[in-house]
């Protein structure tokens, strides 16, 4: 899966791209450089357990063991102390990252109700993307009877792309199903 993708950049993508922006360097054009999960989990300070199932299922579908995230400071308000848990986070690279690319795109992203397609308006000016998913249940990878608690993720696609025209370009050509 993951080799077939590589290839389909190689090839199709890095053409189809240098032609388009009309690219002199082949250094120029952009590639996806990471991908960044993150789950928030502002519950884990009442209940250790949310943050193991989150590790876990976190772990599942990315292949990846997370990092715990801990709170910077302290919030009286939100009853969160400096150090506490509050989140997991995973950052995918090479194999590992074409490998998520490929099964969100063509998988998971299809099996969400009533998907019409992910926002055009969610770059950051920079070539960046981010993307919230509602539940982690649309990946294919989590047991439905498993689940303790509905859980929601970020996801950042970052690329070494300049402006977001051209970001947008190389993930449509990787295959995300953008809104028409």
């Amino acid at each position: 899966m993951t080799a077939r993708l590589k290839t389909m950049y190689d090839e199709q993508v890095f053409g189809a791209l240098k032609e388009k922006f009309q690219y002199k360097n082949v250094m120029e054009v952009p590639k996806l450089e990471k991908v960044t999960i993150n789950m928030g989990l502002g519950e884990a300070k009442d209940n250790a357990k949310v943050m193991e199932s989150a590790v876990e299922e976190i772990g599942l579908i990315t292949g990846q063991r997370p990092v715990v995230t801990k709170a910077k400071k302290s919030i009286a308000n939100f009853k969160v102390r400096q150090g506490m848990p509050v989140g997991a986070k995973v950052t995918l690279r090479g194999e590992n990252m074409y490998e998520f690319v490929d099964k969100l795109f063509n998988i998971s992203l299809p099996r969400v109700r009533d998907f019409k397609g992910v926002s055009k308006n969610s770059f950051d000016g920079r070539g960046n993307y981010s993307m919230g998913i509602k539940e982690q249940l649309i990946f294919p990878e989590i047991n439905y009877d498993k689940v303790d608690m509905i859980k929601g993720m970020n996801i950042v696609f970052t690329t070494t792309a300049k402006t977001d025209e051209e970001a947008q370009a190389l993930l449509e050509l990787l295959g995300m199903p953008f809104e028409k």
